[in-house]
């Protein structure tokens, strides 16, 4: 089966994560949600996304497709409802297009098919605080998903297990540590580490080479996607992959894109002082968006980088390849390839910021190509109204 990822109604709201990849690369819980359902439906994936990433993410042609929504996670009751389609049906919640058999107009939905509406519960990742406020349901989810009929590597016995809900891929490795999955299930990817006096309470998903340094403290869902570093304290907060938070600091209730790096010392707050709802930027309104939470942090989008010592207020957004550094809180909307702190921002000359990520990519043993140079000279053109002239 031909299946196609379509984010058409989700890309603009989950920028800056999606500014360098389609929404079904977001991850949330253990996987990505293209993850989630390769693993629930058979076939061959593609994707349809904005024009400027399809170089990297291409779209079928096959007319026979099926067609979902890119940012809805899979459930078994919805894969139900998804494999009784016939073609020309689309699946609908309300208005919300769910998913579409038949590809009549290359990956995006028709408004001339038949619709099936769907009335189950599942998670639909169409703001970019989802990806955290709802990270503890999707990893319970994922959990059953990955380790159903499988059995863990074993734990070495200087660890502290409070509860069973733990689950180790092989080569994991953890000396020393306290896990309690009573609160959440912990799982610790193929050939991850948690160093000694390390403590979590879970849910945690520790994936494939990623490390938990020493006297880390984890606590509310948290994801440490591959190839990731973290130290510190972090409370319900998804780090999506090949980034670091190596040393002692704060980080609450936030999603981190890749190839980012937050200095030692970085906190950020994820509560305001008077307690009241927090905002957070939208690209789609041009201003701050009701998230209707109380507890929200930062967001920041691939690539960016910050200093020693950093500090982001509650609800801050930071895009894709800034550098922030220096005393003081900055600005709680950080534009794209900004360079500066709470003094002020300049723009990141274009060019440079290339170099840095080429250097940054090269320590994983991996190439920035030209496709991905693309990819960023197109953020770099998209964004630039938001940074100063």
């Amino acid at each position: 089966m031909t299946i196609i990822l379509n984010d058409e109604t989700s890309h603009q709201y989950l920028l800056p994560l999606t500014y360098t990849k389609p929404a079904s690369e977001l991850r949330i819980g253990i996987l990505t949600i293209r993850e989630k359902w390769e693993k629930m439906i058979e076939g061959e994936y593609s994707w349809k996304t904005v024009d400027y990433l399809s170089k990297k993410y291409s779209t079928s042609t096959n007319p026979d497709a099926l067609i979902i929504n890119a940012s809805v996670c899979p459930n078994e009751n919805l894969v139900e409802a998804i494999s009784n389609l016939k073609n020309g049906e689309v699946l609908q919640d309300g208005e919300l297009l769910i998913a579409q058999k038949g590809n009549k107009e290359e990956g995006r939905f028709s408004k001339d098919f038949a619709i099936v509406q769907f009335n189950g519960e599942y998670n639909n990742i169409d703001r970019s605080w989802k990806i955290f406020s709802q990270n503890a349901e999707e990893l319970e989810t994922d959990f059953d998903l990955v380790t159903k009929g499988r059995t863990s590597a074993t734990i070495s016995k200087t660890n502290t297990l409070i509860g069973d809900r733990i689950f180790l891929e092989e080569g994991a490795q953890a000396e020393c540590a306290i896990f309690n999955s009573t609160s959440g299930a912990i799982y610790l990817g193929k050939d991850s580490l948690v160093m000694e006096g390390s403590v979590v309470r879970g849910g945690l998903a520790l994936c494939e080479h990623s490390q938990l340094k020493l006297g880390t403290k984890i606590y509310g869902a948290t994801t440490v996607g591959p190839h990731s570093k973290v130290g510190g304290e972090v409370n319900n907060s998804v780090i999506t992959g090949f980034s670091n938070k190596g040393h002692d600091g704060f980080l609450g209730n936030s999603v981190i894109g890749e190839w980012c790096n937050l200095g030692a010392d970085t906190n950020n707050s994820n509560l305001k002082n008077n307690y009241d709802e927090v905002k957070l930027w939208s690209y789609t309104k041009g201003g701050f968006e009701r998230t209707g939470l109380q507890f929200c942090g930062l967001v920041m989008g691939d690539h960016s980088k910050c200093g020693i010592n950093t500090m982001f207020n509650t609800g801050t957004v930071v895009g894709v390849s800034s550098n922030i550094f220096g005393s003081g809180f900055p600005r709680n909307f950080i534009p794209s390839f900004s360079w500066g702190g709470a003094a002020g921002f300049s723009n990141y000359n274009f060019e440079k910021a290339m170099k840095t990520a080429a250097l940054v990519f090269a320590r994983r043993g991996v190439e920035l190509d030209q496709i991905e140079k693309d990819i960023l000279e197109n953020v770099f053109e998209l964004s630039s109204d938001y940074r100063q002239k």
